[in-house]
């Protein structure tokens, strides 16, 4: 985003000279002769920085500040002060100018004076974002064994280079928001804020409020300007998970801002200019969401510039037994554990489980495993015993169980899944209560 000068200066030489050097900076600057119009194009639209004379017709500098300071508080202000006066200056400081600057003064010392309130609002916006995101590292692992995962890693290596809007699909659980940081950490903005936010934790006006930010007395409880995440993540990205839970009128002002740049806050009359990229995850099918009127189609052909679909764990078998190492090795030194690895036994039944909560299900599993481990060794004893109920068994002469054996096996495990209720597990198996405790006990 261009970082926006005001001038408000009525000798026209000067202000000329001033429009001209900040110019020459690449700054967006505008210039008026007066304070009153200067208020009005402060209320009417956004500046990064004011810079007004004191004396004035129509508003003197000083009741400019005043006003600007309550209407635009993030609106930095530079005050010049004329006659050799050293008093106006003091008193400016301290109704809330940020600098000043005696007249006649020298172009090179005004613009040194802008560049330096551009890298402290710069350096304010990201600590903001640090505050809000602390996943801020360019660490960040990504294992892919399987043909399917260095398909995803090679689509992204190919548009890491571009700005492109890009969708990241797939169930949930299969690694979208770990996707979504490799994408901008490869990116040219990988300097500048990245942010996330979940669209489904929020309701319609709460979420409002933390996309779009609010103004003081925009409603009930809005005690002070807040700044949303489309103004804290300006220059960098932003991620929105679970797309398809914003409501219509959330998904029109989403679009508006990707389309033209600009927004309003909650209870705000002034657009605010950023330049975000928008990255969006969802698990659901956003094609039969807009033929069930739920999203909007213009929303999703925006959205869907560049889509990426992440293959669940149970379709890409060979990142199980890698995944395994990379979350035994995350998370054994949180719990003061020396395990080296995985037993035979339980890579094979990892490996056979079908992982309906997919990558998050298995760090999970392998997190709970390390915790109950006494051994150097991950055993099938620390996984959960529902895991065995997906076994596929093996066959081998001289290993082949009788078919007894293998039902009460199964029935055993069921009641065990179920904290064993019996009664339930009965249900569940298709047999009575009384067969299920006649199989138990004739293991006993």
């Amino acid at each position: 985003m261009a970082f926006r000068v005001l001038v408000a200066e009525d000798e026209d030489i000067t202000r000329k000279h001033l429009l001209s050097a900040l110019r020459e900076e690449k700054y967006d600057v505008e210039g008026t002769g007066n304070g009153l119009d200067a208020l009005g194009m402060i209320e009417n639209d956004s500046f990064d920085v004011l810079i007004t004379d004191i004396k004035m017709p129509r508003m003197d500098g000083l009741e400019l500040l005043a006003k600007v300071k309550n209407i635009s508080p993030e609106t930095e202000v530079i005050v010049i002060t004329g006659f050799g006066s050293i008093n106006s200056a003091v008193d400016a400081m301290k109704n809330g100018a940020d600098d000043y600057l005696p007249k006649p003064f020298d172009l090179d010392e005004l613009v040194l004076k802008v560049n330096r309130l551009r890298e402290q609002k710069a350096l304010k916006r990201e600590n903001v974002a640090l505050k809000t995101y602390l996943g801020m590292e360019e660490d960040i692992s990504v294992v892919a064994v399987s043909t399917s995962m260095k398909k995803v890693l090679d689509i992204i290596r190919r548009i890491q280079e571009s700005d492109a809007t890009v969708l990241l699909t797939g169930e949930s659980g299969v690694g979208k928001n770990l996707l979504a940081k490799v994408i901008h950490f490869s990116s040219p903005r990988r300097e500048r804020p990245f942010l996330s936010l979940n669209c489904a934790t929020f309701t319609e006006d709460l979420l409002a409020s933390e996309l779009f930010g609010h103004e003081k007395g925009a409603f009930t409880g809005a005690m002070a300007q807040k700044q949303g995440l489309m103004e804290i993540a300006d220059s960098g990205t932003l991620y929105l998970d679970e797309i398809a839970e914003l409501s219509p009128n959330l998904q029109a002002k989403l679009l508006k801002v990707i389309e033209e740049k600009e927004f309003y806050r909650v209870g705000g009359t002034r657009p605010i200019h950023v330049d975000v990229r928008f990255l969006a995850a969802t698990n659901q099918n956003l094609e039969k969401a807009i033929a069930g009127g739920s999203f909007r189609k213009d929303l999703y052909y925006r959205l869907n510039v560049m889509e990426i679909y992440i293959p669940p764990l149970r379709e890409r078998k060979k990142d199980i037994e890698p995944l395994s190492r990379f979350f035994l090795a995350k998370h054994s030194p949180g719990y003061r554990k020396r395990i080296k690895g995985f037993s035979r036994e339980a890579l094979q039944i990892l490996r056979n489980y079908s992982y309906p909560g997919n990558v998050r299900e298995l760090e999970n599993i392998v997190e709970r495993a390390v915790i109950l481990e006494k051994s150097p060794t991950i055993t099938p004893e620390s996984l959960p015993q529902s895991l065995k109920l997906f076994q596929i068994e093996t066959l081998e002469p001289g290993r082949v169980k009788p078919l007894e054996e293998i039902d009460r096996e199964y029935a055993r495990d069921v009641v065990e899944m179920l904290g064993g209720n019996k009664t339930e597990a009965a249900r569940l198996l298709g047999i009575s209560r009384t067969s299920l405790w006649r199989m138990l006990k004739e293991e006993e």
